[in-house]
């Protein structure tokens, strides 16, 4: 299993958020031709007040969000555009992602999309930040972008950008 799920909200369970965290997670290291097997991802499934916590302590924003990530190491690319370093072993741990429930709702409920559809894209967000893909500088943006757009396009789901 590549994902190890902590629910920390019981809302949820009306997903199967385990089941859906796994399977984008699995759809975005597959594009990038990474084997899932090899890697593990610690997701945790919160409320607004945790991830908020969470966004205090480690980014010293005092508000929500809807997604987190830690990378377990630093995979980014020197120069805007460019493709992340890969990860390397020995060591399987590509890192942790926290999810947020309220803000996710409502971002889902304002773009008029499924909250099932919403959140696979917040996670393939999440592990592409893993692996080092940013969205800060505009060809990096550009790459990730493409790259969640893709990965959702083949899990049948439309482009998160377009508007």
């Amino acid at each position: 299993m590549l994902t190890d799920t902590l629910i920390e909200d019981d809302r949820w369970a009306a997903l199967d958020f385990a089941t859906l965290a796994e399977t984008a997670a699995q759809a975005a290291l597959t594009h990038l031709a990474l084997d899932a097997d090899d890697w593990e991802i610690a997701v945790l499934a919160c409320d607004d007040s945790r991830i908020a916590e969470l966004n205090t302590e480690f980014r010293d924003k005092p508000t929500p969000t809807n997604v987190l990530s830690w990378p377990s190491e630093e995979r980014g690319a020197e120069a805007d555009g460019d493709t992340p370093h890969p990860p390397q072993g020995p060591d399987t741990e590509l890192g942790d992602i926290a999810i947020a429930f309220e803000t996710c709702e409502r971002e889902a409920e304002a773009a008029g999309k499924p909250m099932a559809e919403h959140v696979t894209h917040l996670v393939v967000h999440g592990v592409l930040h893993l692996l080092g893909y940013d969205h800060i500088r505009d060809k990096d943006a550009t790459l990730m972008e493409g790259l969640e757009t893709a990965i959702l396009g083949k899990m049948g789901f439309s482009d998160p950008y377009e508007s």
